[in-house]
């Protein structure tokens, strides 16, 4: 057994104190709401963190749950999510997996422009007029189409593709598999860490967006989550500034927001652990060339 140095020693101790303060900066707020969102007016009043709740009141989970468009917007987010993650996730497979290719003509332009959208783009307004000019306002394809490639992520894609051995598919070419042979058959099922990676980045950006929605989605029951969330959040600080609050009323206020945040939150920490096991694999093995 090989016996560490006082340098190892020393930068462990280093990299173990940042880790644990990495986890208390991640926790400790997702605690605070937890708790508040759990405590009744009189707990929350009090004065200090609260990380662990010492009595129980559900008022603000009933106050979203009870909220008419909450779950007419559940459903619009997981329509938005499940379409729109499965559809990026497919497209930057299918253009990830030439763009890996060495003998892809002009493949540096063609990565160097994929590169260039990453740091300039139209702006809102010429997306805006894009999208109305196409009819998609007010439907779900304005909420998935614009968005539907990041560049970043097919980029982190190609090259997680450019370290699968070359080996493989030439013995499928000798056995007469073609290209969409031998990606469906070859190269996907041994690119589940990536898959599984960029599944997870698509899933949370839709399920997060809300900003997309507020531009082009006017009627009320095309919504998604997080804008209706956000909208029960404004009116609770509305009440706040219009009104002559008694104590007990900011705190439901508090209570209702911190209830909404964890609605919003909890379905992705429940597919998180499902894909954990791939991410860091993904990520490091997409990041290892430029």
């Amino acid at each position: 057994m090989k016996i560490k140095s006082k340098q190892d020693i020393f930068f462990d101790c280093i990299i173990y104190s940042l880790l644990f303060l990495c986890c208390l900066i991640t926790i400790v707020p997702f605690l605070q709401a937890v708790t508040i969102s759990l405590s009744p007016a009189s707990e929350v009043n009090k004065y200090g963190l609260h990380l662990i709740p010492t009595s129980f009141n559900l008022e603000g989970y009933q106050k979203v749950i009870q909220h008419d468009q909450i779950w007419i917007a559940y459903k619009n987010t997981i329509i938005r999510t499940v379409l729109g993650t499965f559809l990026a996730v497919a497209l930057t497979v299918l253009a990830a997996y030439p763009l890996a290719k060495k003998d892809l003509p002009h493949r540096t332009f063609w990565t160097g422009f994929i590169v260039f959208t990453m740091y300039f783009s139209g702006g809102l307004i010429p997306r805006y007029l894009l999208v109305n000019n196409l009819g998609l306002l007010n439907s779900m394809s304005a909420l998935v189409l614009p968005s539907m490639i990041s560049a970043f992520t097919l980029i982190v894609t190609r090259n997680f593709f450019m370290t699968i051995p070359e080996s493989l598919e030439e013995s499928a070419r000798i056995d007469g598999a073609n290209d969409l042979y031998i990606l469906y058959k070859i190269i996907i099922p041994i690119s589940k860490p990536i898959i599984a990676t960029i599944t997870l980045w698509y899933g949370v950006w839709h399920w997060n967006q809300w900003f997309d929605c507020m531009i082009y989605i006017m009627d009320k029951e095309k919504f998604v989550l997080q804008y209706v969330l956000r909208q029960i959040v404004l009116e609770g600080q509305m009440s706040d500034s219009e009104m002559a609050i008694t104590d007990v009323m900011v705190v439901n206020t508090e209570t209702m927001k911190m209830a909404t945040l964890v609605v919003a939150t909890l379905p992705i920490i429940c597919v998180y652990p499902f894909l954990q096991k791939y991410f860091v694999k993904g990520v490091m093995m997409g990041s290892l060339k430029g």
